[in-house]
């Protein structure tokens, strides 16, 4: 029969006490860790969201701005999809990654391959250049450099700059993303175009991943 916790040694009574101080300590420190975790968590997203607002309105600013953002890029090139005039914004990524070109081996096959896609009679996705730009082009390529593009894609920026840029800011490709979180659908949200509004967010998703 029990005769209680007195009949029990000394030595077995501390052992007990200091598990169960041990077992509160643990899960205390479980608690407040899961806690910290759970804010750290909420305050990254929502510091996340804020930095993303700020930097989609620096879009607004400049096209430069736009499309040296990695989602800027993402939702002008799907934007100029839509109008179906991508070749512009693909040729000034071209020129930009033929820039860091750091081989000389390499320059001749690169500028071939940019004037043949985008610049030549023939080519698969021409860009609008005139015809002063595309003959000095032309020669450019004959001996190639990391700025025989230059000339060209500053025309190409220029035209984005003074045409389909403006436009892509009054588009619900950047209007949705500028909208404040949980806006409701006033009369402008509900005229805007939600097929593309998704088309956007799913290239700007699998762009940034």
């Amino acid at each position: 029969m029990c005769k209680g916790l007195a009949a029990l040694p000394a030595t077995c009574l501390k052992s007990a006490k200091d598990m169960k101080h041990r077992l509160g300590f643990l899960l205390q420190k479980s608690d407040s860790c899961d806690y910290s975790s759970s804010q750290g968590k909420k305050e990254k997203i929502s510091s996340s969201q804020r930095l993303s607002q700020e930097e989609v309105r620096k879009w607004a600013d400049s096209l430069e701005n736009l499309i040296h953002h990695e989602r800027g890029l993402a939702a002008f090139r799907a934007f100029l999809k839509s109008e179906y005039s991508e070749e512009n914004i693909e040729f000034w990524v071209s020129c930009e990654d033929y820039k860091k070109t750091k081989s000389p081996a390499k320059l001749s096959p690169k500028a071939r391959k940019i004037y043949d896609e985008f610049i030549s009679v023939q080519a698969t996705k021409e860009v609008n250049l005139d015809s002063c730009t595309r003959e000095k082009t032309s020669h450019n390529v004959l001996e190639p450099t990391l700025s025989c593009f230059d000339e060209a894609q500053r025309k190409i920026f220029t035209l984005m700059e003074k045409d389909s840029y403006r436009r892509f800011l009054k588009s619900p490709y950047y209007l949705d993303l500028i909208s404040p979180p949980g806006a409701g659908c006033g009369p402008e949200n509900c005229k805007r175009n939600h097929t593309h509004t998704l088309d956007c967010n799913s290239n700007i998703i699998s762009q940034c991943a």
